[in-house]
């Protein structure tokens, strides 16, 4: 869980883990946490502050501080980041918020602010926009050509613009050494899961297990998938504090994979429910009118990235979803959000699919039998 230490346990048996800070090495830090109010960023305020470091968050809300200091400013307006972060000095700032380069560039346009390293949460969608990567994704991948930019205005293009996006923005921060002689490091991650989640993905799916209808498995369920706990985000952020990775980039994430069909599973067992699963392909999904957002762990927009060099770097391993699982489902039912995740809409045409698929395959059954 990305603690020191235990790196037998991954198979390497030539890790050496990090070694125990001494009293030194530990003395608190000043950390600025951009979109330390969020779903990720609550994770890293909460898990820095209990190890004893002063937390400052920049937000443009009023979200939960837990005792952090709060920065109140729009990262996308240069004059008022730059007001409110003129002569502060921190030895870490952890940004969770840059979504191209011109928010890194804005960031590092302030004239009199020392951020001191520069950790950036990016996204394994980076290797997603490219033409012909494989999963498990390697950090190497993202050097790959560039796919095709799908058509505006469709849900593919949503996604490869976000991706693209991340892709610049870690090319900004990059180039922060030569620009700023700053230290970056790169943090790619799969689906991230976790309490506090509120992108609803999960609870697209706890939601139409609750509703009682059938659930459809895009390509028969087989889709593996590999997602990360917030916890093991934050605890790698406390390990960095003080020892800069080797590395510039990091895929962070889990080497257990699981096939959507087995993740939903659990997640069912988690909820006390029982559904019935109905598998379909993507041409029967799309010819019902169906977009790849009524399932959306699954498709081509989701990443399984390799964790090696994350795991022999940082000395651990994340979090099986065993141990987490359980008690993400639990804060999503304890929490039930006041709207549905925007694939529900299309929930009647889901159920239609699916009573059809399931009368084909009685039919087809007494025809063989």
């Amino acid at each position: 869980m990305f603690a020191r230490g235990g790196t037998e346990a991954l198979g390497f048996e030539h890790a050496s883990p990090r070694p125990a800070p001494d009293s030194a090495v530990s003395a608190s830090r000043s950390i600025l946490l951009l979109g330390g109010t969020g779903f990720l960023g609550g994770h890293a305020r909460r898990a820095l502050l209990a190890a004893g470091h002063r937390v400052s968050v920049l937000a443009r809300g009023t979200g939960p501080a837990d005792g952090a200091e709060r920065i109140t400013a729009d990262r996308a307006d240069r004059e008022s980041l730059a007001r409110v972060i003129d002569g502060r000095r921190f030895d870490l700032t952890v940004d969770f918020l840059a979504w191209d380069a011109g928010d890194v560039e804005c960031l590092f346009g302030a004239p009199r602010a020392a951020l001191g390293r520069y950790i950036l949460i990016s996204s394994g969608q980076v290797y997603l926009v490219t033409d012909g990567a494989k999963p498990p994704y390697r950090e190497a991948d993202s050097d790959r050509p560039l796919m095709p930019e799908p058509p505006p205005g469709t849900f593919d293009h949503a996604q490869w613009r976000y991706g693209i996006g991340k892709r610049r923005a870690e090319a900004a921060a990059l180039a922060l050494l030569e620009t700023h002689a700053v230290r970056a490091t790169i943090l790619r991650l799969p689906i991230v899961q976790g309490e506090g989640d509120g992108t609803l993905r999960l609870w697209a799916y706890l939601e139409r297990m609750l509703d009682g209808g059938a659930i459809l498995l895009p390509a028969g369920g087989e889709q593996p998938m590999g997602h990360l706990h917030a916890g093991d985000l934050a605890r790698a952020l406390v390990c960095l504090v003080h020892e800069p990775a080797r590395s510039t980039v990091l895929n962070l994430a889990p080497r257990e994979t699981l096939p959507l069909r087995e993740l939903l599973e659990r997640i069912a067992h988690a909820a006390g429910v029982s559904p019935r699963f109905v598998a379909a392909s993507w041409d029967e999904m799309r010819r019902a009118g169906l977009s790849p957002a009524c399932s959306p762990f699954a498709g081509r927009w989701s990443s399984v990235l390799d964790p090696a060099r994350s795991a022999l770097e940082l000395g651990s391993a994340a979090s099986p979803i065993s141990g987490y699982l359980p008690s993400v489902v639990r804060w999503h039912l304890e929490h039930r959000p006041q709207r549905s995740h925007p694939g529900y809409a299309e929930r009647p045409r889901e159920l239609t699919l699916a009573a059809a698929l399931t009368s084909t395959a009685r039919s087809q059954f007494k025809t063989n039998n």
